[in-house]
């Protein structure tokens, strides 16, 4: 299936997780995710099921100011 990740097409496994497509995409921490504009806690990562078309967003923060 396609997803994308930050705006950029990835192809992922049938059933994949959030989890598989961040570590995919070697997110480090801190992070925050976010499928079709919506949160998800770091603790659900593993059991968010990812659907074909799905939108992922990984937000990393910024300091400095």
């Amino acid at each position: 299936m396609k997803v994308i990740i930050n705006l950029q097409s990835h192809e992922l496994p049938d059933g994949a997780t959030l989890a598989l497509a961040l570590e995919r995409l070697a997110a480090r921490p801190p992070f925050a995710a976010a499928v079709n504009q919506q949160f998800v806690p770091s603790g659900q990562h593993a059991q968010t099921r990812l659907n074909d078309g799905d939108q992922i967003e990984v937000i990393q923060p910024v300091t400095g100011g």
